[in-house]
């Protein structure tokens, strides 16, 4: 689809675990793709958002947040991050008022040193902090590296993020539309639905749960009454786990299958019937075959 003066491209949203880059997608797109909880490391593919205006189309590339790495999975999930700095028209860098500077983030602003494309300091949260704190913030991080633009938003609310959107604008090249105008993914979405229930676990789960959790949707289909089947399999790494996971009499288990079921038929405008089953795949974030089963590709 061709556009006069129509202007498109790519965008990273980096930064550590837990600042809001995928808070900040869903603001952006206005509708939940990515998955939020407040435990770390919750994204860990490349979620892309589409966001089109009569002008413009960005697409957003939401990384997995760079950590330390502590399995294949982890190093899967760094690998990933720092890749996508490289394939995009600008980077934001995500960063959290409330936490302040810290080693997370210069290791990735080493990384950011290296990449040509512009480069956003965006300070997220700052309906967390008071307008004094601000500034000593901005000059923390100022001094570390020459950002393009620093823009202070809160993703949760939305503060701000229409100027962070109208800056973006500013550094596109005029380019096709890569997406019709009411896609807001490009993801399958078997890939979203997986995802919703996997938040819902990271919700409802002690802290030893997280990233042992993996879900695949074995099967989806829809009746001629329109109500769509969705059969999903919750992986874990250990039987004590599968037990957290399915909880007391199955309590645990039916209250995530409740919530996620609310999510996808908000997400595909459909009736679900959503079945769900718990396997366990030991030590599957350290084994390469296991990944790439469950969709974790090294060249991602």
């Amino acid at each position: 689809m061709s556009k006069k003066h129509f202007k498109s491209g790519f965008v990273a949203i980096v930064g550590r675990p837990n600042v809001g880059k995928s808070t900040l997608m869903n603001q952006v797109i206005g509708q939940k793709i990515a998955i939020m909880s407040d435990k770390p490391q919750t994204t860990r593919n490349k979620i892309h958002g589409v966001f089109t205006r009569d002008d413009k189309q960005i697409v957003f590339l939401d990384t997995p947040g760079v950590h330390k790495r502590q399995s294949k999975l982890g190093d899967y999930m760094n690998q990933t991050a720092l890749n996508t700095l490289s394939e995009v028209e600008a980077v934001l860098f995500l960063v959290d008022a409330a936490e302040g500077l810290g080693g997370g983030d210069r290791f990735i602003i080493e990384h950011l040193k290296k990449v040509k494309t512009p480069v956003f300091l965006v300070i997220n949260k700052i309906d967390q902090v008071v307008p004094e704190q601000l500034l000593p913030i901005i000059d923390q991080y100022r001094k570390l590296h020459e950002f393009a633009e620093i823009i202070p938003i809160s993703a949760k609310l939305g503060n701000n993020v229409d100027t962070l959107m109208e800056q973006i604008g500013k550094y596109l090249p005029e380019g096709p539309q890569y997406y019709p105008d009411d896609q807001i993914t490009d993801h399958p979405e078997q890939f979203v639905c997986a995802e919703l229930i996997r938040e819902k676990i990271l919700n409802q789960t002690r802290e030893e749960i997280p990233h042992s959790i993996a879900v695949t949707i074995e099967a989806m289909s829809v009746e001629p009454n329109g109500v769509v089947n969705i059969s999903a399999v919750i992986f874990v790494e250990r039987d004590s786990q599968k037990g957290i996971v399915i909880g007391k009499q199955g309590a645990l288990l039916k209250e995530v299958g409740r919530q996620a079921r609310m999510d996808i038929q908000n997400l595909l405008g459909s009736k679900i019937f959503l079945e769900l089953w718990v396997k366990v795949k030991k030590d599957w974030r350290n084994q390469d075959s296991v990944l790439k089963d469950l969709g974790f590709h090294r060249n991602a």
